[in-house]
């Protein structure tokens, strides 16, 4: 069978009193060339308004850095005690030497529309004149087209900050960032092999069929996933909806009564808007993304409370949102334990600067106690689908490549095997993290140093960390049964499996898995010593930039992660 692919904002108080501008001493922040995606139409007009964010150095990310791992990690004196926001805050706020000195320096410029934002103040947001951006940033703005979706960008290649805020000022954004947000929409038309060797067979294998059709029941039977409800109604599931994709109630109600038949049908779900955004119900509204990802987390989650979260238009982030929708649920008094998002980019559309923002957003949302998972991308080593590779080397995707949360990579077929466009590899932005250490460079050791060598980073962190089904899945969309593919259908699985151990921890008054609970210590002793924690996938590989891409091997490889779930085992793993 075929399948087709799928602010918070806190004003200034201070009236601010134009000055005249001053001449400061620039130092080069970032530079780029511009991507061969994009093509310059000259200078906006001088009176363009556009939206900038200043990043400010936040006071201590190495200290929640360190209080993260204290918390996710079993052997801790401080598992399980993740902190508040205002705890959070301490470490993720910048201080007031920053606030003072950048917000002296725009006011000196002659830039008087400011606002602190973000959910610690660690954004400053202005509205400016084109020709005014170029002023202060000592760099040139232009208007880009994306070729291929005819949308069009306020950019520059290079832009400077005065060399007494160095310290102070982390990036500005958007400037260099030349992002197109895409969903991870899986190929058209994947065949699921029949492949007789390396294959991982199990006692509780599901029917022959879901290997042309997978349903929560196959689910179910594959990975041992229980049908029992959840009981714990503190504990919450997140679902990240994007670009105006909306999930309809009806097609989970007609997937309920189908593919659920022992649910309610009239279960449902809750709705938290982001940027103006909106759930709008009809036959019209319907998407294939979002119906996925809440039908395959009400549906697999049976019990749990999921919110859909939808982020609207309304946002000046440049990235769809994306950098949005993680500060709201840092603003969240009590975001939920486990969140998952279906979408993402390549690594190379954004620089290491700004990425490493995000991910530190990641970090502080991890430290609250939300463990993320991510899909990993649908274009094997060459990240997003059809990318063109240039000088050959592998694209890793983002955010899969960020060490703050879990990313989750492909399947197929009863006895399971890599899909082939599970996207993974390794970062070129982000260092192996110390969890990673044992099962990555012993696949690193099997590989040997020639193969793919200057094409991949050796010391990047390693992505995905695991993996779930991902092809052949079942949906309605539209009031019409669709058959879809990709790392999207992985991640909403695996974050439902997630959700119901943590129902379990609750219950039990343990504390609940937090990232990075897959390969902490000792809970990664604890796989090794059980290896069927986890349905270790022998067989496939990613292919793209003209190579076979990654094999799949015996534990962790750069195609399905440590493998796919085996619930029982996992909550022994797990501690009950």
């Amino acid at each position: 069978m075929a399948a087709r692919i799928l602010s918070f904002t806190v004003l200034a108080s201070a009236i601010l009193v134009a000055c005249t501008p001053t001449r400061w001493s620039m130092t080069v922040t970032e530079q780029r060339t511009l991507p061969i995606t994009f093509f310059s139409t000259g200078k906006p007009d001088s009176e363009t308004k556009i939206d900038l964010r200043i990043a400010l150095a936040q006071k201590n990310m190495a200290g929640l850095e360190k209080a993260l791992y204290d918390v996710s990690t079993p052997s801790s004196a401080f598992y399980g005690q993740h902190l508040s926001f205002d705890e959070v805050k301490v470490y993720a706020e910048p201080s007031e030497e920053t606030v003072n000195a950048v917000t002296r320096w725009l006011q000196e410029s002659g830039v008087s529309d400011f606002e602190m934002s973000g959910p610690f103040n660690e954004w400053i947001s202005i509205n400016i004149q084109a020709s005014k951006a170029d002023e202060l940033f000592d760099a040139s703005f232009e208007q880009f087209v994306h070729i291929e979706s005819g949308e069009h960008f306020i950019r520059t290649l290079q832009y400077s900050v005065p060399q007494n805020l160095v310290q102070h000022i982390e990036l500005v954004h958007p400037t260099t960032a030349f992002v197109r947000p895409f969903v991870k929409r899986p190929v058209m038309s994947v065949p699921v092999p029949r492949i007789a060797r390396n294959i991982t067979k199990r006692a509780n294998s599901a029917p022959s069929s879901c290997d042309d059709t997978v349903t929560p029941a196959c689910l179910q039977a594959l990975y041992g996933i229980p049908s029992t409800p959840a009981t714990q109604s503190s504990n919450k599931l997140g679902v990240s909806g994007f670009n105006g994709l909306f999930a309809e109630n009806a097609d989970l109600k007609t997937f309920l009564t189908k593919l659920r038949p022992d649910m309610p049908s009239m279960t449902n779900f809750t709705v938290l808007s982001v940027d103006g955004g909106q759930n709008l119900q009809g036959v019209n509204q319907t998407d294939s993304e979002a119906n996925l990802d809440i039908q395959y987390t009400v549906g697999i989650a049976t019990g749990v409370p999921t919110v859909f979260i939808t982020v609207g238009n309304n946002n000046s982030d440049s990235i769809g949102g994306f950098l949005d929708v993680i500060n709201a649920l840092n603003a969240e008094y009590a975001p939920p334990q486990v969140w998952t998002t279906s979408y993402g980019f390549d690594e190379r559309d954004i620089n290491s600067t700004l990425a490493n923002r995000i991910c530190n957003a990641y970090m502080t949302l991890g430290a609250r106690g939300v463990s993320i998972l991510v899909s990993s991308g649908d274009g094997g080593v060459s990240g997003g689908q059809s990318q063109d590779c240039g000088t050959g080397a592998f694209i890793p995707a983002f955010p899969g490549g960020c060490p703050f949360h879990t990313a989750v990579g492909a399947t197929q077929g009863v006895n399971e095997t890599a899909a082939f466009f599970s996207s993974g590899g390794f970062s070129n932005v982000f260092s192996r993290p110390w969890y990673q250490d044992y099962a990555v460079t012993t696949y690193l050791d099997a590989l040997g140093n020639d193969t793919y060598a200057g094409l991949f980073n050796r010391s990047g962190r390693a992505f995905p960390d695991i993996a779930a089904q991902g092809v052949n899945v079942e949906i309605v969309s539209g009031g019409l049964v669709d058959h879809v593919a990709g790392t999207s259908c992985s991640s909403p699985i695996f974050a439902s499996v997630v959700s119901l151990i943590n129902d379990r921890l609750i219950a039990a008054g343990k504390p609940y898995l937090r990232n990075p609970w897959i390969l902490a210590k000792p809970f990664s002793r604890s796989l090794y010593a059980n290896p069927q924690a986890f349905f270790d996938i022998l067989n496939g590989s990613n292919p793209g930039c003209g190579t076979d891409g990654f094999p799949a091997r015996v534990g962790w490889d750069p195609v399905t992660g440590l493998g796919t779930p085996n619930f029982e085992a996992m909550l022994k793993a797990a501690g009950l």
